[in-house]
């Protein structure tokens, strides 16, 4: 765990360090408040121990930006003077705890491990409902929106639901493929059996297809036992391979064997294993274009694209922005239970902006929102900055090609989220829906500015 020390008496930071550094954190130290609030933007710590007290910035001031920065972040603030009237002030604004100084050691690192059980405890309880939340809306429940162009979209998957069709869904990243995927599976006769999905972009070759076809005892290190893969534990259910787009030739040409003879082989293993699975494919990639330039099987494309459902844009469906919000306010109202309601200037600010994130990057800043939200009502105040000042650059310069290569468009628009996004690639990471390692890869990729 990664611990910010903020304090303007060098000795008491050096002590501090070589307490914390003996317990296994990873310590990083700030001189003063200033020196801490810029530490907090470039470390992202899980944990602030902070003097209140100091020049140019004091103790909650650090607190305050923890908050905006991740509202999981634990601060823990100390003080020599310590009064009533300022500790209730640190505790309503969301700090873990006010210690007085002088203290002892043990007592600050029993306060600290409790507060890092805490944020622990929270990221899992916060995993738990989302997930809770994809299962309900799995169960059949018609996703939110109701613009012609999506609920064409809706009324090709409750057709095909019944079938065993394989579907490819595109569009881009955060429209909600994977939203209509459990949705078709919930319409389909295997409704009753699993559901399984897995990134293809987010896993090495090596681990992907051992997690997609299991493995034999021995097959390589660490491979202690048989395991059996994603596509054996979905047997008689519904298997989402998301960003087909990513994987690598020679997995693709185990997909193709699986999608064509219903059996898998485990990596190291020679007989086969029968496998019976519907699969749904989803892409933010222009799949013709990578056939063409040799990075995707066109016999595995064609046996994916039987039915093919392009997911539109979040800006192509303006109306259903309205709705989607007030669907994931409540939702959020009833995972911290209290009431929440957005402003009509919050709810105009969301219509205006055009979510190159799309639905994944609405519920996110919704859920930044209501965080930081004092009282029932979101005011716009309280919604991400490149929500309130979207940058008025074009998605692709005037230089830019008549008709440009996809991996013009996709370097522009990786570029123009890492801008909306204040450079923060774990957001933007997020905000695109690929891996951070992705990220970073295709950063380095196309020479992007960091």
């Amino acid at each position: 765990m990664k611990v910010l020390l903020v304090d303007d008496e060098s000795g008491i930071l050096e002590s501090l360090g070589i307490l914390f550094r003996g317990e296994g954190y990873q310590v990083v130290t700030a001189l003063g408040g200033k020196d801490g609030l810029a530490a907090l933007e470039r470390e992202q710590p899980d944990l602030v121990v902070s003097d209140i007290r100091m020049p140019g910035a004091t103790g909650l001031d650090i607190l305050s930006r923890a908050r905006e920065v991740d509202p999981e972040m634990a601060v823990v603030l100390m003080t020599a003077q310590a009064s009533l009237q300022s500790a209730v002030r640190a505790v309503n604004e969301g700090a873990f705890h006010y210690l007085q100084k002088p203290f002892a050691n043990d007592e600050l690192l029993a306060i600290c491990r409790r507060a890092g059980e805490a944020r622990v405890l929270r990221a899992e309880n916060r995993e738990l409902r989302q997930e809770i939340r994809r299962r309900e809306r799995g169960r059949g429940e018609r996703p939110v929106g109701r613009s012609p162009n999506f609920t064409e979209i809706l009324d090709l998957a409750e057709t095909v639901a019944p079938t065993d069709s394989t579907i490819l869904l595109t569009g881009e990243s955060g429209t909600g493929k994977e939203v209509v995927a459990r949705y078709i599976h919930a319409r389909s006769a295997r409704s009753e059996r699993p559901f399984f999905s897995i990134n293809c972009g987010a896993l090495p070759e090596g681990l992907l297809e051992s997690e997609l076809f299991g493995h034999v005892k021995g097959a390589f290190t660490g491979a202690v036992k048989d395991r059996d893969g994603l596509l054996v534990a979905a047997n008689g259910g519904t298997f989402l391979l998301d960003e087909i787009g990513e994987t690598s030739p020679q997995t693709q040409v185990k997909l193709l064997r699986a999608i064509q003879e219903r059996e898998v082989i485990p990596v190291g293993a020679t007989e086969p294993v029968s496998v019976d699975v519907r699969i749904i494919a989803a892409t933010n990639r222009d799949l013709e274009e990578q056939i063409r330039r040799g990075e995707f099987r066109s016999d595995l494309y064609y046996r994916l694209n039987v039915i093919a459902i392009p997911l539109p844009p979040l800006r192509a469906r303006r109306e259903d922005i309205p709705l989607l919000a007030q669907h994931f306010v409540r939702s959020l109202a009833e995972e911290q239970g209290n009431s929440l309601e957005l402003s009509e200037e919050a709810e105009a600010t969301l219509v205006r902006y055009d979510w190159p994130g799309n639905v994944r990057e609405l519920e996110n800043a919704l859920e930044r929102a209501a965080v930081l939200t004092v009282g029932a009502v979101i005011q716009a105040s309280a919604l991400p900055e490149s929500v309130l000042s979207p940058l008025a650059q074009a998605f692709v310069g005037q230089g830019a090609p008549a008709n440009p290569t996809l991996d013009v468009i996709e370097r522009a628009y990786i570029q123009w989220v890492l801008q909306a996004e204040a450079g923060n690639k774990t957001r933007a990471a997020e905000v695109l829906g690929i891996d951070p390692s992705t990220l970073y890869r295709k950063i380095r990729s196309y020479g992007l500015s960091e």
